[in-house]
């Protein structure tokens, strides 16, 4: 299973197709969008092939379907009409259970995935749902897949709403965090370049050090903090302006928005007992 077809072109077909290019990988790649100039521009960019919809569905043993969620029921209805047998369906559409998919093409083999934006730089959090009709060799090849990207985590579907809440989004999270302190670093006197780079650099060593370094991240940041000291003054504003339920509210925001979209993109096939 070596062919894997892309049904959208956007930012996360973008970022998966550039992570599978960069990472070397044996897959011969098929782009299908309805605006035809994005697929011509991502397939020409990254050696892949563009096609139209009957050509990406027939040539590809794996199918990523990579549209918004909105538009999902209208895609499962064309794919509907195609024998899928032996197809593996893999989705990154976000608020969507496996039923719906089992229901509207009974049979198939459908992984659920929540992969994030950085996979294009090889370094996504991906996390993965199985369906009832993927086999265990098609769990291997959605593994390898996913693992070209970056990290790996199989979970039950109860959880996907969570990921996505905390892996799914959470590139934005870091960006505005580093955005914020490059701002008040500007307020502080340093230049725009300056502040931008500072804070830039100080994230991608942060990373860095939750990777190599084996100690928790409580221990991580205690090390940081000396009592009375510049670090501890900061963290004190922190978490005596709520920063702890601020986090927590906005990732519930996240994973309750992930819980509506089911019923929103759904449909009736949302409903308990609909499977």
């Amino acid at each position: 299973m070596n062919k894997i077809g892309f049904i959208g072109a956007g930012n996360l077909a973008h970022s998966m197709i550039k992570g599978l290019a960069q990472s070397n990988s044996s897959y011969q790649v098929f782009v299908h969008d309805i605006q035809k100039n994005k697929a011509d521009s991502l397939a020409f960019k990254f050696n892949a092939k563009s096609c139209s919809f009957t050509e990406v569905v027939f040539n590809s043993d794996i199918l990523v379907l990579a549209v918004k969620p909105k538009d999902i029921m209208e895609l499962l209805q064309k794919l509907s009409s195609f024998t899928l047998e032996k197809k593996l369906i893999i989705t990154v559409a976000a608020g969507i259970s496996l039923r719906v998919y089992e229901s509207l093409l009974p049979g198939t083999a459908i992984v659920r995935a929540m992969p994030n934006t950085s996979s294009a730089v090889l370094k996504s959090m991906s996390a993965l749902v199985r369906g009832q009709y993927v086999t265990d060799q098609q769990m291997e090849v959605a593994n390898k897949i996913f693992s070209c990207l970056g990290k790996v985590l199989w979970v039950e579907e109860n959880k996907i709403n969570a990921v996505t809440a905390v892996s799914g989004s959470g590139p934005a999270y870091f960006y505005l965090l580093t955005e914020l302190m490059a701002k008040a670093g500007i307020k502080l006197g340093l230049t725009e370049e300056e502040a931008d780079f500072l804070a830039r650099e100080t994230l991608i060593g942060v990373g860095k050090m939750l990777v190599e370094d084996k100690r928790s991240v409580e221990e991580l940041r205690a090390a940081v903090t000396s009592p009375n000291g510049t670090t501890h003054a900061a963290i004190t504003v922190f978490l005596e302006n709520g920063l702890e339920n601020i986090v927590s509210k906005a990732l519930t925001a996240a994973a309750n928005r992930a819980l509506e979209m089911e019923g929103e993109y759904s449909g009736g096939c949302a409903k308990e007992g609909s499977y």
